[in-house]
Parts: C-alpha cells; structure tokens; sequence
C-alpha cells in the first residue's frame, strides 16, 4: 500500500477576513477558532495518520511562519515549496506531487487547504481512511460536505446515487439561492471542499492530460529549484510563466477519475467573518466574541477585539473588529464585501491591505507604536538566538532602550552587550546588528529619527535568513 503523506496548502490570502487577515499575515497563521493558528491545526487533525512527513505549499514571503508554525506542533516537513507568486491550486498541487515523487516513491497524497476548520476531526480522519482504497485504485477522490442549509457561497458536486465513495456526475458554480434549496433538498449535492486524497502519479497524469502547459511549467520551475534547508525555492521565472487555475477547472471537471465521499465532519472554511460566526461558541442572545467584548442588548452579532474594551449596544446582525490600526463595522449580510474594501486600500496604495501595524519577521516581531514627521518608536521582540542583519541605513538613526533580556550588539567595530535599562546610539550610516544571545526573549524600543524612515532604507551586508532586502 501506498504511504499517506498530507499537504498543505498555505499560499491564501484570506482578504475577507480583513483586518485581521492581511497579505503579509493572512488567516491561515491565526488562531480564529482556538488557541493555534489554522495551519496547525491542519496539522493536527491529521498528523495520525501522516505516514510520511508533510509538504507544505506557501508564498516565499511567508516561509519563516509556516516553519515557525509547523516547529512549534512538532512537525517537521519533507519540504516547503516557495512559490514567488500565486498561481491556485492546480500548479501548487502539482509541485507538491512532484516533490513527492521525485525519490522514485508514489504515496497517497491528502491534499489539505491550510485555513478551513473541522470540528470533528476524528470524523474526518475515518473518511480518509474510507477513501484511501479509491484512491489506491487511481480515483482522484475529493470529500463532499454534506450541506447544512442552502449556501449560496460555495460550489457545488453532484454525486451518482450509492453509497460511500462514488462517481462525479458534475461540478457546480456557487449558485443563487433558490437553485442551492433545490440542491439541498435533493440529497444529491455537496459542497465542494477543495480537499483531496490520491497518488501523487495519478495527479499528475491528469494534469498532463488535461492542462499539459500546468504542468511543463511546473516541471521546469520545480527542476530549476535551489534547496535551503527545508526550503525549496522554485526556479521563478518557471514559474511565473505558469497559468494560473484550480484543480477543479484544470482537472477534477475534465477527468473521468473523478469521485467524492460525502463526510459530515462539522467543515467550515473560514471564508468570512459570517462564516466565523458560523463555528464560534455563542451567548443565549447568539453573540459570538473574541477579546474584551461587552454586548448589552445586542443579537446574533459578532466582535473581535485585540487590545482594549468594545462595547456593542443594541445592535442585530452586525460584525465589529477592533485591531491597533483598523476598525471594521459590517451588516453580517455584508461581510463578504469586505474584499472590496481591501481592493480599494491597494489602490489607493495605503499600507493597511498588506502589513498589521505589528510586523513579524523571521527573527521575532516589531511593532510601530508612535510615528511623527521626522520620528518612529517601534517595540521590537528578538526572539532566543536570533539575529538581525548586519545592515546600515542612508537616511536614519536610531536609539536602543532595552526594556528586557539581553542584546548583544555591533556597532562599526565595537560589539556591546547591553541589558536591561541599558541603551545604545546608531548613527546615520554605521553598520549594525541587533542579537538576542539569551534563553529569553530580548525586548527593546527603538526610536528612528531622520528624513525618511521607510522600511526599504536598509542596506543587507549579512543576513542568516538569505534575505536581501
């Protein structure tokens, strides 16, 4: 029998979520519905039945996370494919079937968005041990959700009649809402997951066969790859020229290999502040919240705040989200138009599309707390071990205070160890590294001062996380 080994697929943007989910932070590194992100617990429910190690697919601005995140459920991938840009699920799964393959071996392979919920992960575990048999025998076996009500936001299958794993009759678009009643109450429609089970060569022989120039340009872009580690960067002009289209389109739609198991596993993708809702334990009034939230009178509403006090009164039916930098307030019945509200934030080029005003990098985080005309205070957190580059700027300087731990730092020639109440002055134009040596996080303010103080006023001349700029 072929070995399982999962894959998840971590490239979304989660848009919808705004302003929580942003570009360079998006949902699948959140902890939406407990105490771990969504990526983990992808992990999590499926780490049981992982025969071999996992596959992640991410943006390459992401990569830090994903590994940090994987790191810290004691999950150690095979690899993580960087992709330099998006281009869906039909070129992401090829890449993972490749890397899967590229030892001789042809395992099973679970193909897992990284941002949906499950809320009965043991469900789920038991349909993929059900489907494991179709797949064995060459089905590219997708898991149907048997629908809880006419929902008009996601696509649809229709299934032959029978029982487990049966055959495709046709994909279906998200439809209106009289068409999604209909669908539902003749027991022949599930929602369409975007999860799958089969070998990592059947995938690929039904690319070839259905959309060939997916997987030439995968081939060329995955063969051309430099390796880092657990990183595998593609080679990015490969790639770039690769079209960009779902596996549904690309393959599930057109292949006669096609076939479904409806689960009833309590799924949820996430896909709007509604759909958290959906999944979120709620009061007797059917309030759901996050943070310190107090509702009087309200019904039916949601919140999520970060930091300080929201307090909702008299409001039905409404979506409050309070973050450091952004606030949103939505009919629920309009949530998903906050995509648009993100569309407009990118073109009017304003920050608050892409970063949160706390930025994590792969050494720890900072977090931009004052900011004039000619100044900026950051709180920044250097993570155990970690490193800064050895980096200089043209147009700033800067004032270290640390606040806690212990930072070695250099300075032109000079290398300083400084704790806590200590402080240090870079000038314009030296170079300097900031490290944490300790066993503790290091935290310190830093206050930038000068003509520009962009985050693009750096100069690299070492960097331990091969970054350039």
């Amino acid at each position: 029998m072929a070995k399982l080994q999962p894959v998840l697929l971590s490239g979304g943007s989660g848009t919808r979520l705004w302003p929580l989910s942003r570009e360079a932070y998006p949902k699948q590194f959140l902890p939406l519905v407990g105490r771990e992100s969504l990526l983990q617990d992808t992990w999590r429910r499926v780490a049981a039945l992982a025969e071999l190690p996992p596959l992640a697919v991410a943006n390459e601005e992401h990569r830090f996370m994903v590994a940090e995140q994987l790191r810290q459920v004691q999950a150690a991938p095979a690899a993580i494919l960087l992709e330099p840009a998006g281009r869906n699920t039909a070129p992401a799964i090829a890449l993972a079937a490749l890397q899967a393959s590229a030892g001789g071996e042809d395992p099973l392979l679970l193909v897992l968005p990284s941002d949906h919920a499950i809320a009965d992960p043991a469900a789920f575990r038991a349909a993929v041990q059900a489907a494991r048999a179709a797949a064995e025998d060459g089905r590219l076996v997708t898991f149907g959700i048997v629908p809880s009500g006419p929902e008009t936001g996601y696509g649809y299958i229709k299934v032959a009649a029978g029982q487990g794993v049966r055959a495709v009759e046709r994909f279906v678009e998200k439809p209106d809402r009289a068409t999604a009643e209909a669908y539902v109450a003749s027991g022949e429609y599930f929602w369409n997951s975007g999860m799958f089970l089969f070998r990592a060569s059947r995938y690929l022989e039904e690319l070839e066969r259905r959309a060939p120039a997916i997987l030439q340009a995968c081939r060329q872009a995955f063969a051309g790859a430099s390796r880092d580690a657990d990183f595998v960067r593609l080679q990015r002009e490969a790639f770039l020229a690769c079209p960009s289209d779902s596996i549904d389109y690309a393959v599930m739609e057109k292949t006669d290999a096609a076939a479904v198991l409806a689960v009833d596993v309590g799924w949820n993708d996430v896909g709007s502040w509604s759909a958290l809702w959906d999944v979120a334990e709620r009061d007797a009034d059917g309030n759901a919240w996050h943070g310190d939230v107090m509702a009087l009178e309200c019904r039916d509403s949601y919140a999520w705040s970060e930091r300080r006090l929201v307090a909702m009164i008299g409001l039905d039916e409404v979506v409050v989200v309070d973050t450091e930098d952004a606030v949103l307030v939505a009919r629920k019945d309009k949530v998903q138009q906050v995509k648009d509200v993100v569309a407009r934030l990118k073109r009017e080029g304003r920050g608050e599309a892409v970063l949160h005003r706390k930025v994590y990098r792969p050494w720890g985080a900072y977090d931009s707390i004052d900011m004039g005309e000619r100044f900026q205070v950051k709180r920044i957190t250097v993570n155990p071990g970690a490193a800064l580059s050895l980096q200089m700027h043209h147009h700033r300087a800067e004032h270290w205070v640390v606040v806690s731990g212990t930072a070695r730092v250099t300075r032109g020639e000079e290398v300083l160890l400084l704790s806590e109440n200590q402080s240090t002055y870079i000038p314009l134009g030296v170079k300097h590294r900031l490290e944490n040596p300790g066993k503790v996080p290091l935290e310190l303010i830093e206050v930038q001062s000068g003509s520009y103080l962009g985050e693009d006023d750096i100069v690299r001349f070492e960097d331990v996380y091969g970054r350039k700029a």
